[in-house]
């Protein structure tokens, strides 16, 4: 009820009366008392005028919980099955876990605070709480394996229209061009810096040689913070370009981009409705980029991606290279970009 109530309150703008709670909700008036009391404690700024009702007086970024997702998620199917903890080791082992029960495709796994996040490669993912956003979710697609990576091409490109949502003019408090884009295959960079990290992993069917479900494991910079001598200079929080950013708003346009996007995937099977959006998010395209690879680094300029996802680089003699994600990273000459 918690949920229905402040989504209510939220639509209204003013005073909602206690005796119109109680009717809807088909609940005692001292049941929306305590709904209330419960939600103030959540962090919510709510007033209460005798013969007037209540009226949510304040909106913060700052309140996050699962009564504030539910509230704010407006996705058609992903997210039904909300799985919310203020702590845990990593999103994307509690979603393999709850995979492994039976958790329906489009579960949503969110955590306030990881303690064994990890990124690519192994690399572990400070994730401490209240300062970013941690989420990871379920898919149980109809799709070949070797097609799963592309899904990390999709959520990148979702994550950039949702920062880019909340983003306005784009400009920096500074005045600088803030602009959100993708550095292949699924880096987010603002201001040349990385602000979110994406992870894809997946579980095969070893009877059929199909997909039993995967699992995309998403980490955003939100909040100013002192990041790690490794890190600095090289990552960014959007509190760093933007006024305060909520949280579970920023979910909610990253995940209503996702079912958008996953659904062109799923009409083709791959990338080819989603090309020519995703090169335009592209922050090297057309740019010289060095490919690091174990066979042998090279140079050239970044084209776009297949209907694959795999980079097109440019190289001398106008020879073009399919450049495929995993081991191998793509670089700028003078930097990460």
């Amino acid at each position: 009820m918690k949920t229905e109530i402040i989504s209510l309150l939220r639509q209204r703008g003013t005073y909602v009366s206690g005796q119109e709670l109680c009717e809807r909700f088909r609940v005692s008036r001292t049941a929306v008392w305590k709904a209330v009391e419960q939600l103030k404690k959540d962090g919510y700024k709510i007033e209460a005028v005798k013969n007037r009702g209540y009226l949510l007086t304040e909106e913060s970024g700052q309140v996050f919980g699962r009564t504030e997702i539910e509230s704010r998620l407006k996705t058609n199917w992903i997210g039904q099955s909300l799985y919310y903890y203020d702590s845990i080791d990593s999103t994307n082992v509690q979603a393999k876990r709850l995979a492994e029960e039976g958790a329906p495709d489009g579960s949503l796994v969110v955590a306030d605070q990881q303690t064994a996040g990890r990124g690519r490669r192994g690399r572990g993912w400070i994730s401490p709480a209240g300062a970013n956003l941690y989420f990871t979710l379920l898919l149980r697609p109809r799709i070949a394996p070797d097609k799963a990576s592309m899904l990390t091409l999709v959520m990148a490109m979702a994550v950039a229209r949702g920062i880019q949502s909340r983003m306005g003019d784009g400009r920096s408090p500074g005045g600088q061009n803030a602009s959100v884009g993708i550095k292949w295959p699924n880096d987010i960079v603002i201001m040349g810096r990385k602000a979110c990290g994406i992870l894809t992993e997946l579980s095969l069917s070893v009877e059929q040689g199909t997909i039993d479900y995967l699992v995309i494991g998403v980490g955003i910079n939100v909040k100013r913070q002192t990041f790690s001598e490794e890190l600095q200079g090289h990552a960014i929080a959007l509190e760093e370009v933007l006024d305060e950013v909520s949280r579970s708003e920023l979910l909610n346009a990253v995940l209503t981009a996702f079912e958008g996007y996953y659904e062109e995937f799923l009409a083709t099977g791959d990338l080819t409705r989603l090309q020519k959006d995703y090169n335009e998010l592209m922050v090297n395209l057309d740019q010289q980029v060095r490919v690091l690879d174990p066979k042998g680094e090279y140079e050239g300029i970044a084209r776009g991606i297949r209907n694959t996802g795999e980079l097109l680089v440019e190289i001398q003699g106008g020879e073009t290279r399919a450049v495929y994600a995993g081991e191998v990273s793509v670089r700028g000459i003078y930097g990460y970009v």
